[in-house]
Order: structure tokens, then sequence, then C-alpha cells
């Protein structure tokens, strides 16, 4: 499916997130990764499974945030993505209106907001970080997340780039490694394990480039194999989004 193109009835972003509480211990967030790679990804993909690993060993990179948002519009094919959500479906069309192009497809990999290449090409990614990390503000405002007293903390320090003003806040639910067995379709028999996966998303606030703080409660964002969070501060907004400004992830176990 690397190169068939959805244009499928895509539903809209919701912050909604269900609670389930967890223990956590202060853990405070490794300081200005230089990328956020974000791999649209489907249980129901053949040519998916090289790139879900590669994601596996970009998250091992405490300099990349790596994020699986497993898509929903190949679930007619014979099988249902059990992790699937149609807001990341939106967010990949999105980012397509956003570049003018129809590429929408699986698995896609989106780096920094800005370029995407597929998902299984290793070489690609990399090349990809290095061109973006060459953008004026990507990745240039620090950010950073400690969890403490039941709630995350999320800071966002002042921008670096006079043109660089503005952007919203924004947190990921996420499951570090959750295998699941597939019974039908293109990948039936295979059992495959997804990396960082994004259980959900909340918006936090917006950043108005001054230095800003929001407090999370962690029953917000937490639910049933949730262990981690990520953070990030993204220009545009949800029907539009642009560049990644900044970043920060943390373990919640």
């Amino acid at each position: 499916m690397t190169t068939i193109t959805a244009y499928n009835s895509i539903s809209r972003w919701s912050g909604a997130l269900g609670i389930v509480a967890i223990v956590a211990i202060v853990r405070p967030a490794h300081a200005d990764p230089r990328a956020v790679v974000e791999l649209f990804t489907s249980q129901g993909c053949s040519s998916c499974p090289p790139a879900d690993r590669i994601i596996g060993e970009l998250a091992k990179d405490p300099s990349i945030i790596a994020l699986s948002m497993p898509i929903d519009y190949w679930d007619y094919l014979g099988w249902k993505d059990t992790l699937a959500d149609s807001r990341f479906s939106a967010r990949q069309k999105a980012y397509s209106h956003m570049r003018g192009d129809r590429d929408v497809y699986t698995p896609q990999a989106v780096i920094n907001g800005s370029v995407h290449v597929v998902g299984s090409d290793r070489v690609g990614i990399e090349d990809a970080i290095t061109a973006t990390e060459k953008s004026g503000g990507v990745m240039s405002v620090p950010v950073s997340m400690a969890v403490t007293n039941r709630q995350i903390n999320v800071s966002v320090a002042a921008s670096r780039n006079p043109a660089v003003t503005h952007g919203e806040v924004w947190i990921c639910s996420v499951s570090k490694a959750v295998p699941i067995s597939i019974g039908r379709g293109e990948n039936g028999g295979r059992e495959i394990t997804y990396h960082n996966v994004v259980r959900n998303v909340l918006k936090v606030g917006d950043w108005n480039g001054s230095p800003g703080t929001w407090s999370v409660p962690l029953e917000n964002i937490s639910r049933e194999g949730v262990d981690a969070a990520a953070v990030y501060v993204q220009d545009g907004n949800r029907d539009r989004p642009g560049p990644m400004l900044g970043a920060a992830y943390t373990s919640l176990r």
C-alpha cells in the first residue's frame, strides 16, 4: 500500500481522553530533541511492518521523538486496526493539504511537521531530519516536561527566533510497545509490535512566543496501557498543522 492514496471522509480531532489512574514518578524529559517523526501506519498494510520496526529503533534515540499514529482507512480490507483512530487519519490528510499535494498513504512518515517520506526508508527519514533542521524555527523552542504530584508540568521557553511567535501545545498519551496478533488481512497470522503508539491527544494551550507553563492532571491523559507522554509545540492549528517548533517526551513509569 506504499503508493496507494486514500481520500476517505475523515472525522475531525477531538480533545477527549480516557481516564485511568496510573502511578508515576518524577522523571524530566530529554531536552531539545532534534526531530519529531510521526508514522502513519496500519495493521492491514503489508508494507508497514518494516516501518513499524524503524519507529521502534528511532524510539531508542533520545534526540528523536518517534510516534506511531495508526490510521483507519484500510479497515475495509478485511482487518479492523485495533489501535486506529480517525483523528490520525484526519491529521495525515491535513498535512497533505498544507503541503498542497495528495500524498496520503501508508507507511508514511512526517518529519518535524514539514516533510514526508516512505516510512520504511530509514535513510530518507534521516535525510529529512537533517533537511528540516536547517529550516528557520523548526525544533528551536526548548520544551520540558516533568511528572510530580500526579500532574504533568509542561514548560515552553521563550522563542529564540523573532519570526516564531505562535504555536499550539498538545500532549499525547503514549504506549511504548503494543504487541498485536493480526487475524486477517494482508498481515494475517503475524504478531507485530507497535512502538510509541499515540492513544489520545489533548490540547494544552496556546503559546505566544513568551515563556509559558501548563499543568495537566495525570488522570486527564491516562488510560489502560499508557506508560509515556509526549508534548509538542506546533505552528498552525489542528486543521492546518505547520512545522514542529519544539517537543519533549517522558516515561510515566
